[in-house]
Order: C-alpha cells, then structure tokens, then sequence
C-alpha cells in the first residue's frame, strides 16, 4: 500500500518536533539534528520536517511506493504524461537511500515518488539529492 509524503521546511525544528509530536501523539520515528520524520499509520503517511536555510511551509507533497515495482509503475505513468522532472537512482536524501522520480504540477508544486531501500544503510548526512539539499548547497 502506498503512504503519502509532505516535507515541511520549518525555521526551529525543536520548536517544530515539539508541535508535531503533540499533533500525532506521537515521537518522530527519526530525528537527526536538520530533521524529523514520522512514518504514520493513521493517516497513513510519512510525515517530515526541515531546518535547512529553505523558506517554511510546504517543501514538496508526493507518494512513497511500497517498493521498485510499484515505483517503476508510478514513474512509467508519469513518464508517458511527459511529468517527470528528475529522476534519482540510489541516491541518499533525507538520511536514507531511495530510488525517486520528481515532478510538478501545472502550477509548479513539486512532487515525489519514491520507493526507500529494503535495507538501508545508516546515513550520517542529510542529502545528496539537489532538490532537497541545503540552500547554501543547491547553487
């Protein structure tokens, strides 16, 4: 089954986590020192946030496949409507390693398929993935 995605950029993630946490019921399921996620059941969706230099509100909306085979049919659908923008192999984003496809919406609202590694290695750094890299970074 696939889970729904928004990143939010927040400009105190401390003060955000505390928000989000009373607002779940919840801790977040990661937390790194730039981010925190939650991987929630009801609703079902992965949930993170950022302090990363990048204006706040919402970052990007998107859907996590469940896995490769699922993601590749989400990416040949977006594919064969000319909607992909970027597409990401391996590559580590959000402290973990995934396969992505990004595109946007007609009004420039960016999206995001993605399917995470069955077993991902411990990520010790943020990102490699230009589109949610730290501002200063992205130039």
């Amino acid at each position: 089954m696939k889970r729904f995605h928004v990143h939010v950029n927040v400009a105190d993630l401390a003060t955000s986590i505390g928000y989000y946490q009373t607002l779940f019921g919840c801790a977040p399921n990661v937390v790194q020192p730039d981010y925190a996620k939650w991987m929630l059941d009801d609703p079902r969706v992965n949930f993170a946030i950022s302090q990363r230099g990048r204006a706040p509100g919402v970052d990007h909306l998107g859907v996590q496949a469940d896995g490769v085979e699922e993601l590749a049919a989400i990416g040949a659908r977006l594919s064969a409507a000319d909607a992909v923008t970027l597409v990401e192999q391996d590559t580590t984003c959000c402290y973990a390693r995934s396969d992505k496809f990004w595109s946007e919406d007609r009004r420039g609202c960016a999206g995001k398929v993605s399917a995470a590694s069955a077993a991902p290695p411990a990520i010790t750094h943020p990102s490699t993935c230009k589109v949610l890299a730290p501002a200063a970074a992205r130039n």
